[in-house]
């Protein structure tokens, strides 16, 4: 039957035009953001999963910027920690000097003073961002021997969590203000003078060559020579700790760059099928056209049927 209200024809070539617009529009919303699911209305599920991947990436970065605070931290200590064994050694071969009879002990000692000074100056200068691992003060408000650094965020089924790494800084302090418990400032007291010493407070200008002397110098290259031992064990602590850093650095990264293959994978576009999804889609868009404009000529073939 041929109907001059219903036209099925054009009715059924909009339809299919309509459908062809909404996908090319589709399409060409994908191709433009280089997304397939740019929105929740898009795919709820795997938009949901990509947006709280995409928050825990951040918190990875955060993580990252962490590390290189605390890897740099480290850096300093072991960099200083390094100084201050060589410094020590000096002290150590000046004292060995010294022991040999007719040297003077108070030129000796004076070389000896200015690599004490060099070890608390380069103790002091080992800080980074406030923080300082090799000369504290104990007795200072708020201090926490315990030195944290955030080491990776995680998300599990009872929620996120944090893991840090921790050093106690007891095992590689120089100096402490407070009780004098650090490697270069720890007391001791001669067996035979009966002075209290330390390594940054020793002084042998008043030594003579009587036995007693003698042996109180040779007291203090053992001090020395200890405490060389304890700044040798610290340093590898600490090297430990930034080969740690280290790796636990690159695994970060590694994991970032994980999460961000498993996001595309969800939410990316694949554009060489899009791209020959959008040349399919303007054909039929064309054709659709084309239909949809025979489609309502034919109702003009019934007027001829009206004309002499």
């Amino acid at each position: 039957m041929t109907s001059i209200n219903t036209n099925r024809a054009a009715m059924t070539a909009l339809a299919s035009l309509t459908s062809t617009n909404n996908k090319l529009e589709l399409t060409q919303k994908n191709i433009s953001t280089g997304l397939r699911v740019a929105e929740a209305s898009d795919n709820a599920a795997y938009w949901s999963i990509a947006t709280t991947m995409r928050s825990d990436n951040s918190s990875l970065s955060t993580v990252k910027d962490a590390l290189g605070l605390g890897a740099a931290t480290v850096d300093v200590t072991y960099t200083a920690m390094n100084v201050a064994i060589e410094t020590a050694k000096v002290i150590k071969d000046k004292l060995v000097a010294a022991r040999q009879p007719g040297v003077d002990k108070v030129k000796i000692q004076a070389e000896i003073s200015e690599r004490q000074k060099q070890l608390r100056s380069v103790a002091d200068s080992a800080s980074f961002s406030g923080e300082n691992w090799l000369a504290v003060d104990s007795s200072a408000a708020g201090y926490n021997s315990s030195k944290s650094i955030v080491s990776s965020f995680s998300r599990g089924p009872a929620g996120v969590s944090i893991q840090t790494i921790t050093y106690d800084v007891n095992a590689s302090k120089l100096f402490d203000d407070n009780d004098q418990s650090g490697i270069l400032d720890s007391e001791d007291t001669t067996t035979n003078g009966g002075v209290v010493y330390s390594v940054f407070t020793l002084d042998i200008s008043t030594l003579t060559t009587s036995q007693n002397d003698t042996a109180d110098l040779e007291q203090m290259i053992r001090w020395v020579d200890d405490a060389i031992g304890g700044l040798t064990t610290a340093a590898a602590n600490v090297g430990a700790l930034k080969s740690r850093l280290d790796s636990q650095a690159d695994f970060v990264n590694s994991l970032m760059d994980a999460i961000a293959r498993g996001i595309g994978s969800l939410v990316d576009a694949d554009m060489t099928q899009e791209s020959t999804r959008l040349q399919a889609l303007q054909v039929q868009q064309q054709l659709g056209v084309q239909a949809l404009s025979i489609a309502n000529q034919n109702s003009q073939t019934i007027l001829s049927l009206f004309r002499n």
